[in-house]
């Protein structure tokens, strides 16, 4: 997989500030350098919604999110891969189809609260390790309305951040068999 350390993320616009506005200011300026953990939080290395940059972890996230959720707490040391994975799965997929079938889909959105409760907590601790800002809104309200691309955001954030440490990949561990193996016929006494 290519790394994605080219990739640089669109210039913030103040809400009161203007498109053009913003042209021209950042014409007349210098190309925003990476800030240091002195200057104050820096930028996530994609936005939210660059889930179609990285496909393998987009489609992983959208059919699995429990695994790439488990796979983000277990690189944070917040949990096990299965205890995430599986509480994940719990508070996503069995409460909102209990809540959905008890109420023929009246609040089906009400229990997105339960994992955007448990989920911040995690994208919280990503933002203090790598001092991140906390963009493009606040933790809960980024999982509760945009859990899947939150998700996969954190994963690319923390796969671009520990590229040189390691970090395991999406790809599937490579086994390999033993040498065969023979027994010789024992001594008898």
């Amino acid at each position: 997989m290519k790394s994605q350390s080219s990739y640089a993320p669109p210039a913030y616009i103040p809400l009161g500030m203007s498109d053009s506005e913003s042209a021209i200011v950042l014409r007349n300026e210098e190309p925003p350098k990476q800030q240091n953990s002195v200057d104050g939080p820096v930028q996530w290395s994609s936005g939210i919604c660059a889930c179609c940059d990285d496909m393998q972890s987009c489609c992983i996230g959208l059919f699995c999110p429990c695994f790439l959720f488990g796979k983000n707490a277990e690189f944070l040391g917040s949990g096990t891969f299965m205890g995430s994975c599986m509480t994940h799965f719990i508070l996503w997929v069995l409460v909102n189809t209990v809540c959905c079938l008890l109420t023929e889909g009246l609040v089906l959105g009400v229990p997105g609260c339960f994992v955007a409760c448990y989920a911040c907590g995690y994208r919280r601790t990503l933002r203090s390790k790598y001092n991140l800002q906390e963009a493009p809104c606040g933790d809960f309200v980024t999982h509760f309305f945009c859990h899947l691309c939150a998700i996969c955001q954190e994963y690319r954030e923390i796969r671009e951040k520990s590229a040189d440490s390691g970090f395991p990949d999406l790809s599937m561990a490579v086994v390999t068999a033993p040498p065969v193996q023979t027994m010789e016929p024992g001594l008898e006494e």
